[in-house]
Protein backbone atom coordinates (compact mmCIF):
# COMPACT_ATOMS: atom_id res chain seq x y z
CA UNK A 1 0.00 0.00 0.00
CA UNK A 2 2.79 2.45 0.81
CA UNK A 3 4.23 2.08 -2.70
CA UNK A 4 0.91 3.09 -4.26
CA UNK A 5 0.64 6.00 -1.87
CA UNK A 6 4.12 7.34 -2.63
CA UNK A 7 3.55 6.86 -6.37
CA UNK A 8 0.31 8.82 -6.14
CA UNK A 9 1.94 11.66 -4.20
CA UNK A 10 4.97 11.83 -6.52
CA UNK A 11 3.05 13.60 -9.29
CA UNK A 12 2.45 17.36 -8.90
CA UNK A 13 -0.86 17.22 -10.78
CA UNK A 14 -2.18 14.59 -8.39
CA UNK A 15 -1.07 16.70 -5.42
CA UNK A 16 -2.95 19.63 -6.95
CA UNK A 17 -6.06 17.45 -7.29
CA UNK A 18 -5.72 16.50 -3.62
CA UNK A 19 -5.40 20.20 -2.73
CA UNK A 20 -8.65 20.88 -4.56
CA UNK A 21 -10.44 18.02 -2.85
CA UNK A 22 -9.12 19.22 0.52
CA UNK A 23 -10.60 22.63 -0.22
CA UNK A 24 -13.91 21.24 -1.49
CA UNK A 25 -14.59 17.54 -1.13
CA UNK A 26 -17.33 15.80 -3.09
CA UNK A 27 -16.53 17.14 -6.55
CA UNK A 28 -17.46 15.58 -9.85
CA UNK A 29 -14.91 15.02 -12.61
CA UNK A 30 -16.30 18.07 -14.43
CA UNK A 31 -15.85 20.27 -11.35
CA UNK A 32 -12.28 19.06 -10.79
CA UNK A 33 -11.37 19.67 -14.44
CA UNK A 34 -12.92 23.14 -14.34
CA UNK A 35 -11.08 24.12 -11.18
CA UNK A 36 -7.75 22.82 -12.48
CA UNK A 37 -8.22 24.77 -15.69
CA UNK A 38 -9.40 28.05 -14.14
CA UNK A 39 -7.41 28.16 -10.93
CA UNK A 40 -4.13 26.59 -12.06
CA UNK A 41 -4.30 27.11 -15.83
CA UNK A 42 -3.63 23.40 -16.31
CA UNK A 43 -4.43 22.34 -19.86
CA UNK A 44 -5.25 18.76 -18.99
CA UNK A 45 -7.90 16.55 -20.59
CA UNK A 46 -10.80 14.98 -18.75
CA UNK A 47 -9.32 11.58 -19.54
CA UNK A 48 -5.98 12.54 -17.99
CA UNK A 49 -7.70 13.85 -14.84
CA UNK A 50 -9.73 10.65 -14.69
CA UNK A 51 -6.53 8.59 -14.87
CA UNK A 52 -4.97 10.66 -12.10
CA UNK A 53 -8.07 10.13 -9.98
CA UNK A 54 -7.82 6.37 -10.59
CA UNK A 55 -4.24 6.37 -9.25
CA UNK A 56 -5.34 8.39 -6.21
CA UNK A 57 -8.25 6.03 -5.64
CA UNK A 58 -5.99 2.96 -5.89
CA UNK A 59 -3.77 4.54 -3.21
CA UNK A 60 -6.80 5.08 -0.98
CA UNK A 61 -6.49 8.87 -1.06
CA UNK A 62 -9.72 9.39 -2.97
CA UNK A 63 -13.02 7.67 -2.38
CA UNK A 64 -15.88 7.81 -4.86
CA UNK A 65 -19.62 7.59 -4.47
CA UNK A 66 -22.36 7.55 -7.04
CA UNK A 67 -25.57 9.51 -6.78
CA UNK A 68 -27.74 8.97 -9.80
CA UNK A 69 -25.62 9.53 -12.86
CA UNK A 70 -23.01 11.58 -11.00
CA UNK A 71 -19.81 10.29 -9.46
CA UNK A 72 -18.44 12.32 -6.56
CA UNK A 73 -14.82 12.28 -5.38
CA UNK A 74 -13.94 12.71 -1.71
CA UNK A 75 -10.55 13.09 -0.05
CA UNK A 76 -9.53 10.34 2.38
CA UNK A 77 -6.63 11.40 4.62
CA UNK A 78 -6.35 8.11 6.55
CA UNK A 79 -3.49 6.76 4.38
CA UNK A 80 -1.53 9.97 4.98
CA UNK A 81 -1.91 9.58 8.74
CA UNK A 82 -0.68 5.98 8.51
CA UNK A 83 2.43 7.12 6.64
CA UNK A 84 3.10 10.00 9.05
CA UNK A 85 2.70 7.73 12.09
CA UNK A 86 4.98 5.13 10.57
CA UNK A 87 8.10 7.17 11.27
CA UNK A 88 7.02 9.22 14.25
CA UNK A 89 9.14 8.41 17.26
CA UNK A 90 7.65 8.98 20.70
CA UNK A 91 9.33 11.82 22.57
CA UNK A 92 11.35 10.14 25.35
CA UNK A 93 11.29 13.33 27.44
CA UNK A 94 7.53 13.11 27.76
CA UNK A 95 4.92 15.82 27.27
CA UNK A 96 5.93 17.79 30.36
CA UNK A 97 9.33 18.73 28.89
CA UNK A 98 8.06 19.61 25.41
CA UNK A 99 5.93 22.53 26.67
CA UNK A 100 7.71 25.95 26.92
Amino acid sequence: MADDLFKALADPTRRTILDELAEKSGQTLFEICSRLSMKYQLGISRQAVSQHLAVLEAAGLVETRREGRYKFHDLNTAPLRQIAERWLVPDPSGPEKSAP
